[in-house]
C-alpha cells in the first residue's frame, strides 16, 4: 500500500463517550415526556366516536393511535436499518472503490435489525387486530353482514395454509423470513469485515462480493413484498403495481440521509480524515438524485390513478386529498421531499457544503417519516389521525434509541476498513 494511506491513522476506532451518549437520552427523554403528553390528551379527548370513527362503525380509543403511531416507526426505522445494509452491499456488488472509507459507516445501521425484527413480530400481536382490517374473522364469513367479498378473495395471502379469518400464519411467516434473513446477512458482513481487519489480503472482498449479491437479490423481492404486507394491506381494498417501488425509495432517501448525517457527524468529530469533500460530494448526489427517483414514483402512481379514474385505485387519493387532517400533509411530503430539496442542492457547491447536507439530509428524514405517516394513519385512524405530541414524541423516542444502537455498534469495530484493496483508490478520489 502506498505511503499517502498510510499517513492516516488506519486503526481509529468511533469513541462513544458519555457527551454523545446524554444527548440522545436527553432528546429520548424529551420524547417520552411529549408521548405521555400526547396519550394523556388523546385519553382525555378520546373514546367517543368522532366523524371518521362512526364510518368505520366502532368508537374511537387513544390507544388506537399510539398503535398507529408505533406502527408508522416500526416500518419506517426498519427501512433505514436495511438500507444502510443494501447500500453496504451495493458498494461491494458494484466493485466501487470511492466509498470504501465509509462502508463501516453504511453497515453501522443494521445493528438496529435485531431490535426492529423484536418489536415489529411483538407489536403486530399486540395491535394487529386494531391496525389490519383485514385480521377480523367476519370478513371471510358469507353469511355476515360484514362480509367482503374483495377481502375474501385476498384472503389465501394472509392466512394460508389454515382457514381464512382465523391466524394469519403465511403473514407472519414472510415476517419473521425476512428479518431472519436480514439479519444473518448483517451478521456475515460484520463477520468478514472483522476478519478482513485481523488477517488482510483480498479474500474476503471476494466473498463479500459473492454474500453481497446474494443478498441483493433476496433484498429485492423481500423490501417489496414487506412493503405489501406492512403497510399496503392496511388499505386492503386498493392496491398499486407500483407500491413496493415507491416504499423503497422512500427507504432509500432516508438511508442515505442517515449514512450523510452520520459522516458529516464523524467528520466533525475529527474521524475519517480520509473522507474528502469529493467523498461527501458523492453522497450528496446520491441523496439528490434518489430525492428525484422518489418524487418520479410518487407522480407515476399518482398520474396513473388519476387518468385511469378506476374507483378503486382513486379512493386511496380521494380519501387523503379531501380530508381536512390529511390534505395538507400531502403537500408538505411534496414540498419537504422534493421541492426543498432539489432547490437547494442543485448546484455542486451545495453538494460539498456540510452545512447543506445537513439541512437538507434532517429535512428529508423527517420528510420521509411524514410519507409513512401518510401511508399508515388514513387506513388505521381514518379522520381521528393527526401530527400532535404523541406523533412527534414517539419519532423522538424511536430516533433517539435507534442512534444509540447505531452509534453503539459503530464503536465496537473499526472505523476504517483498514485492509481494503480500494482503500489507496479511494484515498486519490476527485470529482
Amino acid at each position: 500500500m502506498a505511503h499517502d494511506v498510510q499517513n492516516y491513522n488506519l486503526d481509529q476506532k468511533f469513541d462513544f463517550n458519555a457527551g454523545i451518549k446524554k444527548s440522545l437520552l436527553t432528546i429520548l427523554g424529551i420524547g417520552a415526556a411529549l408521548l405521555v403528553i400526547g396519550i394523556v390528551m388523546a385519553m382525555a379527548g378520546g373514546g367517543h366516536a368522532e366523524e371518521g370513527a362512526e364510518a368505520t362503525g366502532h368508537a374511537f380509543h387513544w390507544y388506537e393511535r399510539l398503535f398507529a403511531n408505533v406502527w408508522i416507526n416500526n416500518v419506517y426505522f426498519t427501512g433505514i436499518a436495511i438500507v444502510g445494509v443494501f447500500f453496504f452491499a451495493i458498494q461491494y456488488a458494484a466493485q466501487a472503490g470511492w466509498s470504501a472509507p465509509i462502508t463501516r459507516v453504511m453497515l453501522s445501521f443494521g445493528n438496529w435489525l435485531p431490535y426492529a425484527a423484536l418489536i415489529m413480530i411483538a407489536s403486530f400481536f399486540l395491535m394487529g387486530h386494531n391496525l389490519f382490517h383485514w385480521w377480523h374473522a367476519e370478513l371471510f364469513d358469507p353469511n355476515s353482514p360484514e362480509y367482503d367479498s374483495i377481502i375474501d378473495g385476498k384472503g389465501a395471502f394472509f392466512f394460508w395454509p389454515m382457514e381464512k379469518g382465523t391466524f394469519p400464519i403465511f403473514y407472519i411467516a414472510r415476517m419473521v423470513i425476512f428479518f431472519g434473513f436480514w439479519v444473518f446477512f448483517f451478521n456475515k458482513f460484520k463477520k468478514i469485515a472483522a476478519a478482513e481487519d485481523q488477517l488482510g489480503g483480498d479474500s474476503h472482498w471476494f466473498k463479500m462480493r459473492s454474500w453481497s449479491a446474494y443478498f441483493l437479490v433476496f433484498f429485492a423481492v423481500s423490501s417489496s413484498v414487506s412493503a405489501w404486507d406492512w403497510v399496503m394491506s392496511i388499505d386492503t381494498h386498493w392496491f398499486s403495481t407500483l407500491f413496493g417501488w415507491y416504499v423503497f425509495a422512500s427507504w432509500f432517501v432516508a438511508g442515505l440521509s442517515a449514512i450523510t448525517l452520520l459522516t458529516i457527524f464523524l467528520k466533525g468529530k475529527g474521524y475519517l480524515e480520509m473522507v474528502n469533500e469529493n467523498h461527501i460530494h458523492d453522497l450528496g448526489k446520491f441523496v439528490f438524485g434518489f430525492s428525484i427517483f422518489w418524487t418520479y414514483l410518487w407522480f407515476s402512481q399518482f398520474l396513473l390513478i388519476y387518468y385511469a379514474n378506476i374507483p378503486e385505485e382513486t379512493v386511496y387519493f380521494v380519501e387523503r386529498l379531501s380530508s381536512d387532517v390529511y390534505g395538507p400533509f400531502i403537500f408538505v411530503n411534496i414540498g419537504m421531499n422534493f421541492v426543498l430539496p432539489f432547490l437547494v442542492l442543485m448546484t455542486r457547491d451545495a453538494k460539498r457544503h456540510g452545512v447543506f447536507l445537513k439541512l437538507v439530509c434532517t429535512l428529508l428524514l423527517v420528510g420521509h417519516w411524514v410519507d409513512f405517516f401518510l401511508m399508515v394513519q388514513p387506513g388505521t385512524l381514518g379522520h381521528n389521525g393527526g401530527i400532535g405530541f404523541m406523533e412527534v414524541g414517539m419519532l423522538l423516542v424511536y430516533g433517539s434509541a435507534v442512534a444509540l444502537v447505531v452509534l453503539g455498534g459503530l464503536a465496537k469495530g473499526n472505523l476504517l476498513p483498514k485492509n481494503h484493496p480500494m482503500l489507496e483508490e479511494s484515498y486519490h478520489h476527485h470529482i
